[in-house]
């Protein structure tokens, strides 16, 4: 299998059990997640040598976040030690019209005040043959998204391919920001994942598709995908298109574009949603996995709208599914039957 690099920050998840609201709990459920480190643990699922880049404080519980990587089987040879803080963002599940609400504690976090010198990318990168980051990452600190360039001009230096999921958050920069910082680092990428807010938040481009209103019309996305791709010279332009009924059932499926033609995913009814968080993540490692391993891009596209359709079952930030499983949904098994 293929070795695969990602880079972020993985940060402590505390949640109310069940659909709890905050202000009625007494304690927190502790889960580990982070958009890069949630698609690294994906490609390890999948039988890849998948390694997490970012800092931890030497303490327990920066420990505790490197141990819930190697539980998964994440490499966590390149994780810098130091700092003082691990982030946290606090989760609360919705449920029908009460949509899920994060809160960020993440200011200051070792990862945020990490230097270069913390890393040495040439030979994170050396073998490496996909490199995955996230507009997440450059957004949490000026220091990050440096960190960020860095990576990619030494993903770019090995012949290494670089993926990148814009997850614009507005909790953490204005667009205005995202577009200064986002739109120079484009040019290091090969594979763009991105939503239609991302698109339009993180580098301008605006579909014709009411998300809000539950339409998300794939002829909506078609022109900005080949603008995008005319633009920054993407080998491939992918974006799940997420149909919001409630906070507990999602239309779901996926469109990619390879510079010539666009390819579109069969939509998956997801209902009940567990827990959503991690379901574009999900995607990104499930479109690296068939892109590295698979015949055609149309396997590649189901394998990963399987995959985050899936997650989306599972509690927690980790898409903690097996290649079979995804393989048997997108192969048509839905009916949830035991397996026996």
């Amino acid at each position: 299998m293929s070795k695969i690099v990602t880079l972020g920050e993985i940060m402590l998840r505390l949640s109310p059990a069940g659909c709890n609201r905050f202000v009625q709990v007494d304690s927190f459920d502790v889960i580990w997640g982070g958009g890069e480190a949630n698609v690294a643990v994906s490609c390890a699922n999948y039988g890849h040598e998948a390694f997490f880049v970012t800092k931890l404080p030497s303490h327990e519980i920066g420990q505790a976040a490197v141990n819930a990587l190697r539980r998964y089987g994440v490499h966590t040879d390149y994780i810098a030690r130091g700092g003082n803080r691990v982030g946290i963002y606090y989760c609360e599940t919705g449920a029908s019209m009460r949509p899920s609400k994060v809160i960020y504690d993440r200011a200051g976090s070792s990862v945020a005040e990490a230097d270069p010198e913390d890393f040495d990318f040439n030979k994170i990168m050396d073998g490496a043959d996909w490199f995955h980051w996230s507009g997440i990452t450059p957004a949490i600190s000026d220091k990050a998204a440096e960190l960020t360039r860095l990576a990619c001009e030494a993903a770019k230096r090995k012949g290494v391919t670089v993926s990148c999921d814009l997850n614009f958050r507005k909790k953490l920069w204005t667009k205005e920001k995202a577009q200064e910082t986002m739109r120079p680092l484009m040019q290091y990428v090969d594979v763009c994942i991105g939503n239609e807010e991302d698109a339009e938040l993180c580098l301008g481009f605006k579909p014709s598709a009411d998300v809000e209103s539950g339409v998300t019309d794939a002829e909506g996305y078609k022109g900005i995908f080949k603008a995008m791709a005319q633009e920054f010279g993407f080998r491939y332009v992918a974006s799940t298109l997420r149909e919001s009924y409630s906070a507990t059932r999602n239309g779901w499926k996926a469109l990619i574009f390879d510079g010539k033609q666009f390819y579109e995913s069969k939509r998956y009814d997801i209902n009940p949603i567990i827990d959503r968080v991690g379901g574009g993540d999900s995607f990104s490692g499930g479109l690296i996995h068939g892109l590295l391993t698979m015949d055609n891009i149309e396997q590649a596209l189901e394998f990963a709208v399987a995959a985050s359709a899936l997650k989306q079952t599972v509690p927690g930030d980790f898409n903690l599914v097996t290649e079979d499983e995804v393989r048997s949904l997108a192969g048509g098994s839905a009916n949830g039957r035991v397996q026996r």
